[in-house]
């Protein structure tokens, strides 16, 4: 009864959005070890691209698969105008 209880009190938990320990605690050892074996990952990866049954392909899908975890993704947004007022992008250069 009191974890019925506990769901329905406003606030209860984490905040929607924000990661869980363990993720956050997951996320951050894996950068720590990505930093702190950056010339052995280089060192791995070189390897992987000049193995000939691997290939650069390989080694650059191994690289995606550490970053995930590195680097968080973006999500996609899509922008969509309505047909009487469309959306008009301008686009300027900084100027030197």
């Amino acid at each position: 009864m009191e974890n019925k209880q506990l769901k329905n009190i406003k606030g209860a938990g984490r905040p929607a959005g924000s990661p869980n320990k363990s993720t956050a605690l997951a996320r951050e050892a894996i950068a720590k070890f990505v930093d702190g074996n950056a010339d052995k990952l280089q060192q791995w990866l070189d390897e992987i691209a000049m193995n000939e049954k691997l290939g650069p392909k390989v080694a650059f899908d191994c690289f995606m698969q550490v970053a995930e975890y590195h680097v968080p993704k973006l999500a996609r947004t899509e922008q969509v105008g309505d047909e009487s007022a469309p959306i008009v992008h301008i686009y300027k250069w900084q100027d030197e």
